[in-house]
């Protein structure tokens, strides 16, 4: 179960089944579509206090991921993580990358199932592996969700 949080009503409405459209797509690529993620769709502030409370650093960011790797008593289903993006963020992001904030809060929806899975975009070839199989999802998500 992909489960998505978005309690800000300030920040702009999402296309939530855009997102769990991606990460569904992610986590079918890695033969992981059974386990459970939660993403939270929230503001700079929650981000950055995340960001200092968890890795000690004292600004905001685009998305953060945390491993969970938890069997959960109560479902019997495998918890592989949390996802937490910053709204604000995207909105910014967005026009910079030539994207809609729905498809830039969807690519970093992506791009946090890609950490929890355990890659990383430290070194350049990381990075390249991790960037082709964002390109791939991105292409399916926006074969389904032709925005205009």
């Amino acid at each position: 179960m992909i489960e998505i949080q978005q309690k800000n009503a300030s920040l702009p409405e999402i296309n939530q089944e855009m997102i769990q459209f991606g990460v569904a797509k992610t986590l079918s690529l890695h033969e992981k579509s059974s386990v459970d993620v939660t993403i939270r769709l929230t503001g700079d502030d929650e981000v950055r206090k995340l960001n200092y409370d968890f890795r000690g650093i004292d600004q905001t960011t685009d998305v953060l991921s945390f491993n969970q790797n938890v069997l959960d008593p109560e479902t019997g289903r495998f918890y592989l993580g949390d996802i937490i993006i910053s709204l604000n963020r995207a909105r910014q992001q967005a026009p910079e990358n030539s994207h809609t904030v729905n498809e830039e809060c969807t690519l970093l929806a992506v791009h946090g199932t890609l950490h929890l899975l355990g890659y990383d975009h430290a070194e350049q070839g990381e990075k390249e592996e991790m960037w082709k199989i964002q390109g791939k999802v991105m292409k399916h998500v926006l074969d389904k969700f032709q925005e205009l």
